[in-house]
């Protein structure tokens, strides 16, 4: 992708999900329904947790107390799922590309010194504090991201930022037969098996496992070497 088509994909995104943030960020962050307590809204964080942490951590924390982990989370949005993150984790450090959903998850964080949110560019981490994380996440974000060059950007960056062995579990668009448009930021590009590994490797990571290729929800565990 040439650089003004990539900054102009960026823009989209950070345009679209601003505008989104303000019609209704909670329905857009999960879409289940589009009236969302504040107490529904967050559960439905921790069920995430509980269904994708919680049953994984083994893999996630090797041994290590979650309280003195530092986590990363990419697309934390209106903090849905940061909160529940840092309910377990000593550190969560989320990033978003747009403004608005940062702006609303800082307040859905505010009393939890732990947990930290800033908007980024829509492809790396630079603005996440320097130092060596121990885990990654990311839930129901690459599935809307319209291109393979700004997701492989984020693992990129994450290998910096992630200590060797560490985790990265994320979700990206599975389904063969969407059909993407650099300027649909809401239906993201696929990835086949094959392309997920070949990511990895490029990255410096190991694709230990997968769940779910084929379909929307196609789950990646990428070790860092």
């Amino acid at each position: 992708m040439e650089r003004h088509e990539l900054e102009r994909t960026l823009d989209k995104m950070r345009q679209d999900w601003d505008e989104r943030a303000r019609e209704n960020a909670r329905f857009y962050v999960n879409t289940e329904r589009t009236d969302w307590t504040d107490e529904e809204f967050f559960e439905s964080g921790r069920r995430t947790v509980r269904e994708e942490i919680l049953t994984d951590m083994i893999n996630i924390c090797q041994g290590k107390d979650p309280k003195q982990m530092k986590a990363i989370e990419i697309g934390c949005g209106a903090g849905r799922v940061t909160r529940a993150l840092a309910e377990i984790f000593g550190e969560v450090h989320g990033v978003d590309v747009s403004g608005e959903m940062v702006e609303l998850a800082r307040e859905a964080l505010r009393g939890m010194p732990n947990a930290h949110v800033y908007q980024n560019n829509g492809m790396d981490l630079g603005v996440i504090p320097p130092g060596e994380y121990d885990f990654a996440f990311s839930s129901i974000v690459f599935q809307h991201i319209p291109s393979r060059e700004i997701i492989e950007s984020y693992v990129q960056d994450l290998h910096r930022l992630l200590k060797p062995g560490a985790l990265f579990k994320f979700q990206v668009q599975g389904d063969p037969n969407v059909e993407t448009d650099p300027d649909d930021t809401w239906l993201g590009v696929p990835f086949t098996e094959a392309q997920a590994r070949e990511m990895a490797a490029r990255c410096g990571f190991e694709l230990r496992y997968s769940h779910g290729a084929g379909t929307q929800y196609f789950w990646l565990w990428f070790f860092r070497k």
